[in-house]
């Protein structure tokens, strides 16, 4: 097993709620993880359709005869037994007493406000980040993390990237998605998942992707949520604050995992990367998936932002996770590093008042250097930092 760096912040919430939730995308290795940091709890999973019904049929009885600790796979395809877990665990008064996980964000957390709120500690597991990945394969590359994408299984065994990135769509088309898609619709619901490919690390233009695929405007809208809260996709809100500006209001969307992104671009080898039109977007995607990963492994909420004005001034991200130390963060593809990069960095960092040593440059250099002040990190080192 590839040792995961959100191992510590689980461990630490099993110790504070009785109940600890889980959820991420499919197969982002969240079932290994539990059963890694809690080895002594019962496992079960309601994907198997026998143990579904049991707990379908009399969730009474199915927790109270397995009582805790109890891990619950797939919680959300039973949501009859939360009611029960939260009479059980009010009852006994410990601590990590149920550990719950599902790849269906909204279904699980709609559960969880309903019946356990207050008792529950909620993590999200991604896929690998690049220095997990590191663990496994000490020599990879950034270009081919970017390419392979993070996903477990894809560093257990020798499988080819196209090959598991398209069972991986069918799959999540078949289990997750028809469930609220039209079946006669599947297959524009996949030109639509291509299509936010093809507009990642863009502002999101609604009527453009649906227009693309032939749908109504309200059906990219609740298609889009759905990628959503299945962690295949995310939105980035622009940064909004008390200046005499007028600042956009449209978010940028991003894909969870570079490997599905290049694969829905149809981009399998390091050559097609180096010059695909996409590139710049890829990479953009890569830093700031990355440093979503590396603060919530540390147990860190992420408050991420662009900035955007009508002058169409723009910085890439904002971060003020730290709130006594914001950054502005430039994503670059290049490898050559030139002052304009910083040009609107110096801009916004005035306005907001963020100095030059909380502003850098992200770029495929070989190494980091600070240059006026401002750290000018190789994506390498930025895919790495704590």
């Amino acid at each position: 097993m590839i040792n995961r760096d959100i191992t510590s912040w689980a461990q630490k919430n099993a110790g504070w709620f009785p109940v600890v939730s889980i959820t991420g995308p499919r197969q982002s290795g969240k079932s290994t993880l539990v059963r890694a940091i809690f080895p002594d709890y019962r496992y079960v999973n309601l994907e198997d359709s026998g143990i579904r019904s049991m707990a379908l049929d009399d969730p009474v009885g199915f927790i109270r005869n397995r009582p805790p600790h109890l891990i619950i796979d797939e919680a959300q395809l039973a949501p009859e037994l939360f009611n029960m877990i939260q009479v059980v665990s009010d009852e006994v008064g410990a601590p990590g007493q149920y550990i719950l996980s599902g790849s269906q964000n909204f279904l699980l957390l709609k559960q969880i406000t309903q019946s356990l709120a207050g008792r529950v500690g909620i993590l999200k597991l991604l896929p690998l980040s690049f220095r997990e990945a590191l663990s496994a394969v000490p020599e990879l590359e950034v270009s081919n993390f970017v390419l392979r994408g993070g996903y477990p299984r894809l560093y257990d065994i020798d499988i080819p990237a196209e090959v598991y990135y398209e069972n991986y769509l069918a799959t999540y088309i078949e289990r997750d998605a028809s469930g609220y898609v039209d079946p006669r619709n599947l297959s524009m619901f996949r030109n639509f998942i291509t299509a936010c490919a093809a507009n990642c690390s863009n502002l999101l233009n609604l009527t453009g992707l649906a227009n693309d695929v032939g749908i109504s405007v309200q059906t990219a809208r609740s298609w889009l949520s759905l990628l959503e809260s299945s962690y295949v996709v995310f939105l980035l809100q622009p940064y909004h604050a008390n200046l005499r500006k007028r600042l956009t209001k449209t978010p940028k969307l991003y894909f969870y995992d570079t490997g599905l992104l290049c694969h829905l671009l149809g981009i399998r080898t390091k050559e097609q990367l180096l010059t695909s039109p996409q590139r710049g977007a890829i990479y953009e995607d890569l830093a700031i998936e990355e440093t979503i990963k590396r603060h919530q492994n540390a147990g860190r909420q992420p408050r991420l932002f662009f900035y955007r004005d009508d002058s169409k001034i723009e910085v890439d991200l904002v971060d003020i996770t730290d709130s006594s130390r914001p950054e502005l963060v430039e994503i670059k593809s290049s490898a050559t590093f030139r002052p304009s990069f910083t040009r609107h960095l110096s801009h916004v960092g005035e306005l907001l008042h963020i100095g030059n040593e909380s502003q850098s440059v992200v770029m495929n250099a070989e190494e980091t250097t600070v240059v006026g002040g401002r750290t000018i990190w190789s994506m390498r080192d930025w895919l790495t930092r704590d």
